[in-house]
């Protein structure tokens, strides 16, 4: 008997694509939920899949509304189907909320391997991680404390909760709007520039320390972790 591996809704307007998909991803072991418009995708989200597959070009409510709708209340991992390839196109998928771009047209092997890595990195994510390094920062997550070579950084609350944040999600781009409704809370008085603020802040403290840059900027979106900080 076959291990089932968890859900995925696949969101696309081409019957064909959508059929082919699916039987695929079952054939792997994953329960498949479908949708053929954007409408669809809302309702099928209450499901609780642990990662989506959506279609940009659908008519009607296209793929990027859909994410941005429903990015708020969906914490699983979104993939963007498209045949555009310009980097604008990939930042406005970014900016609505997306985690990886998929471009048409794609091997399943490809697809499959995409798949299996957001949701290995979504299985980390649930584990408590008491302590991590990055060259030589150490952030200890319990102490809420970061160190470069063993010297402890002076940390605001809210600094650390941004550093914590980027840290536990390496290489993933949060927008600012992203990071201040997490780190902030939704009802919080204030705007995107506050994040703008204390990135500036961390960056400071910790070019008094090491030459390298831990927080990336991403023009026009927001900021990441950067990969190449890993030990």
């Amino acid at each position: 008997m076959m291990v089932q591996k968890g859900t995925i809704l696949i969101a696309d307007d081409e019957p064909d694509i959508v059929s082919f998909m699916q039987q695929y991803l079952e054939d792997e072991g994953y329960d498949v939920i479908t949708a053929y418009n954007g409408y669809e995708v809302l309702k099928r989200v209450e499901d609780s899949p642990d990662l989506i597959i959506l279609d940009v070009m659908m008519p009607g409510m296209d793929g990027l509304s859909v994410c941005s709708t429903i990015r708020e209340r969906v914490h699983c991992p979104i993939l963007l189907l498209t045949a555009r390839t310009s980097d604008r196109d990939k930042v406005q998928g970014f900016a609505a909320g997306a985690d990886d771009y998929i471009v048409k047209p794609f091997g399943m092997e490809v697809l499959m391997a995409r798949i299996e890595a957001h949701l290995r990195r979504e299985q980390r994510g649930k584990r408590p991680i008491r302590q991590t390094s990055f060259g030589e920062v150490t952030i200890d997550y319990v102490r809420r404390e970061v160190y470069i070579a063993h010297q402890m950084l002076s940390l605001t609350p809210k600094e650390f909760d941004v550093i914590q944040l980027l840290s536990l999600s390496p290489g993933q781009v949060f927008t600012r709007d992203q990071i201040y409704e997490r780190v902030w809370g939704y009802d919080a008085i204030g705007d995107d520039t506050t994040v703008t603020e204390h990135v500036k802040r961390i960056r400071q403290k910790l070019s008094k320390e090491t030459p390298k840059s831990y927080i990336e900027t991403v023009w026009g979106v927001g900021y990441k972790w950067g990969l190449n900080a890993r030990r």
